[in-house]
């Protein structure tokens, strides 16, 4: 490395450790993103901070609980999407080092109102949509604030092919690149070569063999990258990370509650705080400081992001708000950092509930209040707000009146108890065992959840 090293963030949409050809049994051919890994490191215990897509994001750019930040759900109308105003992002970090920053494809971190736009939050550059979706083929796209529209173009290649213009355009100073695709969340949708080559090998279940064929789609994307930091002589220079928001959502196409995607025995997926859901890949290249090949085992987390790369930047001492994460650069190199302390998660429609879908784990051990279906339910207006929302941000007006959220008498659930080390899957429930630890871990998240709870309610003042 010769200078402060550039860094590039590839971010999926709902992408499980099945996804993954390395991991899948070659199932899905990914030998792009697979190559960071056999190049640098995998991740097996890294945790997204939520198992819904704009809270989790919140806690990666801002290195906090997503509840700290007033991000508690998905909802663009509702703003239950935005950053708190007092954060400070990823890109306001490294635009303060003096790195060139740029945010290409999902944003879903303040969908509405110019001071949560991503030109707003610390990118110079912003080429992709601020909600939470759009459609790939019939998509609706901005840049730097400017509309353009869809033509005739697949959106993930799209993107690809913005991230490689960013990287050519500032080859000559450092930079961050914060590219998140949207692949392989829904509508389900792919070029008809990627599929017909998919089906030709595999013929699975059709939704997911399109789903195989979007990933494809973007691991090509993601080799298009790689080769032009290799043709800028740049790799040596930077750092690429490949992850997802959350994992994978399990019920596609026709099928209900029958899970058809292949995620390497974890239970759940994605809007659940089962290990499914939360617990998603992380593959890590830094040429020449990353030893090849390396298997990390140790506890990481979505909050650990940005102090392990402040600290790489030199950017310790920068102002931010307290994080709740941690560095791990140490790691990285085959240090030791000590045991990870608690971490916890919750989530829930419009409004967090304590012991409903929330789990802490400490050490190997995990505490799992299970989700309560009505508590996840969505009223059938929201839908219909997203989808308005989605089509023409800059003109949406939010309504003056929206409907309250419901409120659902309701019982907690009994709480779960399970070993991690002994049983990921989390098949064995040992709550009845295992009483003082129970306890001891239900004390901790009801202590940490009055903590962020407080913390949001004080930044929405």
């Amino acid at each position: 490395m010769t200078r402060t090293p550039n860094i590039v963030v590839i971010m999926a949409d709902d992408l499980g450790f099945g996804d993954l050809g390395m991991c899948s049994f070659g199932a899905t051919r990914t030998p792009h993103i697979d190559s960071l890994s056999t190049d640098g490191a995998f991740l097996t215990q890294h945790y997204s901070a939520s198992p819904i897509c704009a809270p989790a994001r919140a806690a990666f750019l801002t290195g906090r609980y997503p509840q700290r930040s007033g991000v508690i759900d998905t909802f663009t109308h509702r703003c239950s999407d935005r950053i708190a105003l007092a954060e400070h992002t990823l890109g306001d970090l490294f635009q303060a080092l003096g790195y060139r920053t740029g945010m290409i494809g999902k944003w879903h971190s303040g969908a509405l109102g110019d001071a949560y736009h991503p030109n707003r939050r610390g990118f110079d550059e912003f080429v992709g949509f601020r909600g939470g979706g759009q459609d790939y083929w019939d998509w609706r796209l901005e840049r730097n604030g400017h509309a353009f529209h869809a033509d005739g173009r697949y959106l993930t290649d799209v993107f690809s092919s913005e991230a490689d213009g960013f990287i050519r355009r500032h080859r000559d100073e450092p930079f961050l690149m914060f590219l998140a695709y949207n692949a392989p969340h829904g509508p389900f949708q792919a070029p008809e070569a990627a599929v017909r080559s998919v089906r030709a090998r595999r013929n699975g279940p059709p939704t997911v063999d399109v789903l195989a064929a979007m990933v494809e789609v973007m691991d090509a994307g993601v080799g298009r990258l790689l080769a032009t930091l290799d043709e800028l002589d740049l790799a040596d220079d930077t750092i690429v990370m490949f992850t997802s928001d959350n994992g994978p959502w399990m019920r596609v196409g026709d099928f209900d509650e029958t899970t058809v995607r292949y995620n390497v025995g974890l239970a759940g997926g994605k809007e659940l705080v089962h290990e499914g859901g939360i617990r998603v890949p992380m593959l890590l290249r830094w040429p020449g400081v990353i030893e090849r090949g390396r298997m990390i085992h140790d506890f990481v987390h979505f909050t650990d992001w940005v102090p392990t790369l402040l600290s790489i930047a030199g950017g310790v001492e920068l102002e931010r708000l307290p994080g709740d994460g941690r560095d791990i650069a140490p790691l990285l190199t085959g240090g030791s950092i000590g045991d990870p302390p608690p971490h916890c998660w919750q989530w829930s429609r419009y409004r967090p509930h304590d012991t409903c879908n929330a789990a802490l784990r400490d050490g190997n051990w995990k505490l799992r209040y299970p989700a309560v279906p009505q508590i996840l339910r969505i009223l059938p207006e929201d839908p219909v707000q997203e989808r308005l929302v989605r089509a023409d941000p800059d003109n949406y007006v939010v309504p003056a009146v929206l409907p309250q959220a419901p409120e659902y008498d309701w019982d907690a659930p009994e709480p779960q108890l399970f070993d991690l080390a002994a049983d990921p899957g989390e098949t064995h429930d040992l709550a009845a065992h295992e009483g003082a630890r129970l306890a001891q871990l239900q004390e901790e998240l009801a202590a940490w959840f009055a903590d962020v709870e407080a913390d949001r309610r004080r930044l929405a003042m």
